[in-house]
């Protein structure tokens, strides 16, 4: 069975988890800026929806995966972050079902809790613990995780691999 995580967003990360270490991969959401759809000029950040099917297709094996998507940030506070969140959430799910993967979405928390030590708090100590665990468990990506700043995808497919999902 093969496990593909997903930290979702537009600064996020996909990554397949393997029996065969060798196969693991990390890659960064592949997103385009454009426009925003407001009169104000300002750019906006969105998933390259092409892109992101063709990485899928690439991911695909016989049995098909399960894939477990974090679920994206809602807040009513930081309106743009969630409204970016969301709009990457659909594509992801379109490409997801286009592929006719099982899904199933997970919280930050739950993944971090079972592999990150305990007793970290804020988002810096977050990202440095996840890049440290990442590279520890997958030293045949360490430069993917230093590029990307963190390892969450590989943290969230190893998560569902340890709990044989």
């Amino acid at each position: 069975m093969n496990y593909i995580g997903i930290d979702n967003g537009v600064t996020g990360s996909i990554a397949l988890v393997t029996k065969h270490i060798s196969d693991n991969r990390l890659v960064p959401t592949p997103t385009h800026k454009e426009q925003s759809y407001t009169k104000k000029k300002q750019q906006i950040t969105r998933v390259s929806f092409p892109v992101l099917l063709a990485l899928f297709r690439d991911l695909d094996d016989p049995e098909g995966p399960m894939v477990l998507i974090e679920r994206p940030f809602n807040n009513p506070t930081g309106v743009k972050a969630t409204v970016s969140a969301m709009r990457c959430l659909e594509a992801t799910l379109i490409a997801v079902e286009t592929m006719g993967w099982r899904y199933q979405y997970i919280d930050s928390k739950e993944w971090q809790k079972a592999l990150l030590p305990s007793g970290i708090k804020g988002t810096p100590e977050l990202k440095a613990a996840s890049r440290d665990i990442g590279k520890r468990l997958f030293p045949n990506l360490e430069d993917a995780i230093d590029k990307q700043k963190d390892a969450d995808a590989l943290l969230i497919a190893e998560w569902a691999r340890r709990n044989g999902l």
